[in-house]
């Protein structure tokens, strides 16, 4: 069972959410915050907290990752055909491949390339799962269908057809094929301090010990900002039902037990009045004691009215209106010397006002981003505004008289006196008012003194009135009634609060009696009740946050990382070994990282595997920062090759674009190493470099493979259309020559219809080919491959068939010269007569011609030289 297939058995026992994330591990790299947040709804969710978006998981499915196949099992993959809504691909293409060796499919970039590999990828059930396959967005909506294709495979020899549709089950026989690209090229490099190599699949639990740690950070969180204020009940606690309720409030206190307590009978009520006056009555310490309490409520109202009037007394209408004033002056001063500085020229209705300076402000601050070579204004005349991003020209001289304007002294004092101003009005307007008397505490003053309870809620609206009027005032400069005193209750408040107090000292005095203890508990549990349903809410939603942070630790013990850790190392026993690090260092070696090593180490921490290959970098640093993208890419090339050697069966391989970021010299260490592959299994290579392209053909003859080589190009009928013929530029002479043969019957069709334009343009392109074929004749006949600008090497084997007469020298000047009169830039604008189609067709039998003879005489030279030798030693052994 591969390392996949056990993930998948081992999250069957998984919660859903848990494995949720073990599939969005394997869909991609990394986990994105809407991931994150997703997994943290699904936890919670599992634990009672439910989700405002009802998000439900999607755990990890047989369908999502490679269908197990037998090693004895071989899948061959012959042809890609009829992909339907695949981007803008034309729709009846073949695409076949090369049942061994190494086929190629060649592309450019937009020739429909990519829709063939992401097909492939989905359909083969590879890693990378996150380019989305969209139909053909030139169709009309209701016509863009589903995307299709069908594949023409052989398993064991059997041929047969499977078909994949997206979004449904990919066809089990291709998984068998193994996908390398660059997005999962870095998901071989573990970029975790311990900077260790960790096999596809071992890695998805380190990934999720790391999704549990981010989901202990906001379970943290969350539980922090649950927690209820308990504070608030104290007075709530005693030795009463209700006290003992409120000492022991937790998750498991309900409602009910809440609603019992907070509930009194029309009876109840009654008899809790009746004690308490009684109490109050009999018991004069208790009365001193509720008279003090009295008089601290009315104290505190009388403190609050103190403060609150302070905030907007007479020293502080004074202060505004005198930032006000003066930012008017200067306001007005900076709007005339706007007004004179508008005059000099025709400037917009507007011009140095405050959205005018706005403007101007926003100008200087993009001019950092889109100019950082400029110090604003100074910016020039040939560069873009940054506003409108057309050239400056004259604006540029504006720009400094615009700045100039700004850096006025009237300007200046007209901003910084505005800055005062709304430096003090700010926090005036963000005060508030109000002097907290609750219900009671007014009811208890009304009580005492109606006028008073009447002159305290008035005082409050005149507060509230003023600091409206002085908001209205820093506005308008409209002061009137600004400066009328008010009539402030404090240190009538603060006098009743006084007579309280020495009521209650008189009682406290006088009173010796001793408390009726029976009675006083009967009111304290009474009372205690009318207080609780008086806060009866509140209870109610400080249990709800208890509930929730039991949920929440619940969560917490969901994520603990040791089921994780157990499961990667029972893995990591059976596919980390010294068979791996041994395959790795030979990869690493043959793709030119050789400086790079792994080792058998062992280790096991929050998920990560006991046993891990360790890298042995030069430096303690990420191999992100040490090594060079194309290291990277070749660590992943090789890494990617030692885990599908080591698998057991010898199914094919597809590379998308292997070799991006790679220099010449790593380009041919990998065309190597897939020719030496391709003698074992079927390798498929998509790719847009051409250098790259030869590279492969040249190896894989060297090593013997078959190699076949196919072009996807982009023709009326859409992307994507397959070509068994390579471009231009890859073909040997012998198909160059008859490429130009084909162009020329179209360039003689053209000239027949008179379409004189493009048949020059044809014949021009046809001489510039013309003229490549020549140089690619020199190389590959002339000079018989002993060197070749797509090989690194020289085969002096070769040199047996060259020789260079002086009629090839002339051949060979005379037909690259004639090209290059047509082929440069002054055939296209019309400075050179073109060629009539017959003497094109004429210039290119002649490079035929000489070809084939050339091809004849290094033939018969080369056999001639190779039994040179022998020849001269038989005639010397026969001399008398």
């Amino acid at each position: 069972m591969s390392i996949l297939q056990e993930i998948l058995v081992w999250t069957q026992g998984l919660p859903l959410w848990q494995s949720d994330a073990v599939a969005r591990l394997l869909a991609k790299q990394t986990l994105t915050a809407e991931d994150q947040d997703d997994l943290f709804a699904l936890l919670k969710a599992t634990h009672g907290i439910s989700d405002p978006k009802d998000r439900k998981p999607k755990p990890l499915t047989a369908d999502q990752i490679p269908a197990p196949v037998k090693v004895a099992t071989h899948v061959e993959l012959r042809a890609m055909k009829n992909m339907l809504h695949v981007n803008a691909i034309a729709e009846n293409q073949r695409l076949p491949f090369g049942a061994s060796g190494i086929t190629v499919i060649y592309g450019d970039n937009g020739s429909g390339k990519s829709g063939y590999s992401r097909v492939l990828k989905r359909a083969c059930r590879a890693r990378d799962q996150m380019e989305a396959i969209h139909p053909n967005a030139n169709l009309p909506t209701g016509k863009a269908g589903v995307p299709e294709a069908s594949f023409e495979i052989a398993v064991n020899g059997v041929a047969r057809d499977v078909h994949w549709t997206n979004g449904k089950a990919a066809p089990p026989e291709l998984s068998s094929l193994a996908i390398f690209d660059s997005r999962c090229a870095r998901a071989y490099l573990d970029s975790e301090d311990d900077f260790s190599y960790v096999p596809y699949g071992l890695d998805v639990f380190e990934g999720l010990a790391k999704v549990c740690k981010q989901l202990k950070a906001l379970i943290d969180t969350e539980y922090a900002q649950s927690a209820p204020d308990l504070t608030a009940f104290a007075l709530l606690q005693g030795d009463t039902p209700v006290g003992k309720l409120i000492q022991t409030l937790s998750a498991r206190t309900t409602k009910v037990q809440i609603e019992e307590l907070a509930t009194l009978t029309p009876e109840g009520l009654v008899n809790h009045a009746e004690l308490g006056q009684s109490l109050k009555e009999n018991n004069p310490k208790e009365k001193a004691t509720q008279l003090r309490l009295r008089a601290r409520r009315v104290a505190a109202v009388a403190t609050n009215a103190t403060n609150k009037e302070a905030l907007v007394d007479q020293a502080v209408v004074a202060k505004l209106r005198g930032l006000a004033d003066a930012y008017r002056t200067a306001k007005a001063a900076a709007a005339l010397a706007a007004e004179q500085f508008k005059e000099c020229e025709n400037l917009l209705p507007g011009t140095g006002g405050e959205a005018w300076r706005d403007l101007f402000d926003a100008a200087r601050k993009f001019a950092v981003e889109s100019h950082p070579d400029k110090v604003f204004p100074e910016l020039g005349a040939d560069v873009p505004c940054p506003l409108c991003q057309q050239p400056l020209d004259e604006g540029a001289a504006r720009l400094l008289r615009f700045e100039a304007f700004i850096q006025q002294e009237a300007e200046k004092t007209s901003q910084a006196r505005r800055a005062a101003l709304y430096a003090e009005y700010k926090p005036f307007i963000a005060q508030v008012l109000t002097l907290n008397l609750d219900d009671v505490t007014h009811g208890e003053i009304e009580v005492l003194d109606s006028q008073l309870a009447a002159d305290v809620k008035a005082f409050e609206l005149a507060l509230a009135a003023r600091q409206e009027a002085l908001k209205a005032a820093v506005i308008s400069h409209q002061w009137d009634g600004t400066d009328q005193a008010l009539i402030s209750p404090a240190a009538r408040l603060q006098a009743l609060a006084d007579k309280l107090n020495a009521e209650a000292t008189t009682l406290e005095k006088a009173s010796d009696e001793k408390a009726r203890a029976a009675l006083q508990k009967q009111f304290d549990e009474l009372d205690a009740r009318v207080r609780l349903s008086q806060v009866k809410d509140a209870v109610v939603t400080a249990v709800r946050r208890l509930i929730r942070q039991a949920r929440l630790s619940q969560c917490m013990s969901a994520i603990k990382t040791n089921s994780i850790s157990l499961k990667a190392s029972e893995l990591a026993e059976k596919v980390v070994s010294k068979e791996l690090a041994d395959a790795l260092n030979r990869e690493f070696k043959a793709l030119g990282v050789g400086t790079l090593r792994v080792s058998l180490q062992s280790r096991s921490d929050r998920g990560k595997a006991l046993h891990k290959l360790k890298l042995e970098l030069p430096q303690s640093r990420s191999p992100v920062e040490i090594l060079s993208e194309g290291e990277q890419r070749a660590v992943a090339i090789g890494s990617f090759l030692a885990e599908v050697g080591l698998n057991g069966g010898k199914d094919g391989i597809v590379f998308d674009d292997p070799v991006s970021s790679l220099d010449h010299r790593r380009r041919e260490r990998v065309a190597k190493r897939l020719a030496v592959e391709a003698a074992q299994r079927q390798v498929v290579v998509f790719t847009h470099d051409i250098y790259f392209l030869c590279l492969l053909a040249e190896e894989a003859k060297l090593a013997g493979v078959p190699v076949a080589t196919q072009s996807l190009t982009r023709r009326a009928e859409g992307f994507g259309v397959a070509d068994p013929d390579l471009p231009f530029e890859g073909k040997n002479a012998s198909k160059r020559i008859g490429a130009l043969k084909a162009q020329h019957q179209a360039i003689a069709k053209l000239h027949k219809d008179g379409e004189e334009q493009e048949h020059r343009k044809q014949t021009v392109e046809a001489y510039f080919r013309l003229r490549m074929t020549w140089e690619r004749a020199v190389e590959e006949v002339l000079l018989r491959e002993v060197i070749l600008r797509f090989r690194k090497g020289v085969e002096t084997q070769r040199l047996a068939g060259v020789v260079v007469e002086d009629d090839d020298y002339a051949q060979v000047n005379a037909g690259m010269t004639k090209c290059s009169n047509y082929a440069h830039d002054k055939a296209f604008v019309g400075g050179v007569a073109v060629p009539e189609p017959d003497e094109l067709l004429a210039d290119i039998m002649a490079l035929e011609t000489w070809r084939a003879q050339i091809d004849k005489r290094s033939g018969e030279t080369a056999k001639k030289r190779k039994a040179g030798p022998t020849v001269a030693a038989s005639a010397a052994m026969a001399a008398p």
